[in-house]
């Protein structure tokens, strides 16, 4: 693979669109060692609306990243949400690149805090 193949290989820009909303990397991440259902994954979360939890859960099972699971002898009926196999290979991705926020952050935000004292706003 060249340098230039991540411009134009369709692949992965899909990888990185997975990756750059904000919430499907949080939502895979609560999943990484039990199954829950939604309001367990908001309480787990904090700061996501029911709306935008319903919405990353839909997306990430279009692609096949979890699976939406009934589980047995509740009453009413209850769903819970697993990563799949392949929404389990992200993890190491997603734990990289927190590791790269928690050591960087603070630049990041020393950065934005520099540019936003000069006039210059977020794109």
């Amino acid at each position: 693979m060249t340098p230039d193949a991540y411009l134009a290989d369709c692949r992965a820009r899909l990888a990185f669109d997975l990756l750059s909303n904000t919430w499907n990397a949080v939502v895979l991440w609560a999943l990484r060692d039990v199954p829950l259902r939604p309001v367990e994954l908001r309480d787990r979360i904090g700061g996501i609306s029911s709306k935008v939890l319903n919405e990353t859960l839909r997306r990430l099972q279009f692609n096949g990243l979890i699976d939406r699971r009934p589980r047995p002898g509740a009453s009413p009926p209850h769903v819970a949400y697993a990563l799949t196999p392949l929404g389990r290979t992200l993890l190491p991705a997603i734990d990289l690149i927190g590791a790269w926020a928690f050591e960087h952050g603070d630049e990041v935000m020393a950065a934005q805090e520099k540019a936003g004292g000069e006039g210059v706003s977020a794109p």
